[in-house]
């Protein structure tokens, strides 16, 4: 699994266990502990306790009393349902922010381009909080509290390996998004939005079928 930092730890807690099991870095039948988890990611037993609940929720772990959880199956269906869900809400996120207008964008945009520069030393926790940064700030521009907790509660952070060649692509499509937020193009913000979680789907859904 990867660290946690910075975040707020039951959402990242949720996306980090959310990525592992749509991976298969965990598998059907497999015991999650909660004290193992907990002192993996540096974090008390109570964000993890909360990050199960809400996995519960979703139908992907079953909570054993004092005994951590055990992971359910998951298919193929289950994340593109996953993913449709995000596509949905997300281009519509990235649509509000640019019609509301996004003051921040130009200074991401900046931090995109000197990931670009310099993507050879670029730890794995500052990809990490800048792809989170980037997605919550169109979440928050969207102005739309219940949409951002539902795309909260969605999340599941970046879904390709820090190793993978395509990590630029995927920077560069971010860049391009906030450029069409701070151009104020709300439909071609929204089909940039849509292609990059559909490219992130894609990605997810190769990885699955070579378990």
């Amino acid at each position: 699994m990867e660290s946690m930092e910075l975040l707020p730890a039951r959402v990242r807690i949720t996306a980090i266990l959310k990525k592992a099991l749509f991976s298969g870095e965990y598998k059907s039948g497999d015991e999650l502990s909660l004290t193992d988890i907990a002192a993996k990611l540096g974090v008390s037993r109570t964000p993890v306790r909360e990050a199960f609940q809400a996995l519960e929720a979703e139908g992907l772990i079953e909570l054993r009393m004092n005994k951590g959880a055990i992971v359910k199956p998951i298919d193929e269906k289950y994340i593109t349902d996953h993913y449709e869900m995000r596509i949905l809400l997300e281009s519509e996120a990235a649509a509000r922010a640019a019609k509301n207008g996004m003051p921040e964008a130009d200074k991401l945009i900046e931090k995109l381009m000197d990931t670009q520069k310099r993507m050879e030393s670029l730890s794995t926790s500052e990809y990490e909080d800048l792809n989170f940064e980037v997605h919550t700030g169109i979440w928050t521009a969207a102005d739309n509290m219940r949409l951002y907790k539902m795309l909260s509660n969605l999340w599941n952070g970046p879904s390709i390996g820090f190793t993978s060649p395509k990590l630029d692509h995927y920077t560069q499509e971010h860049i391009d998004i906030l450029t069409c937020i701070k151009n104020h193009d709300a439909k071609k913000a929204k089909k940039e939005m849509e292609q990059h979680i559909e490219r992130s789907m894609d990605n997810i859904l190769k990885n699955f079928k070579f378990r």
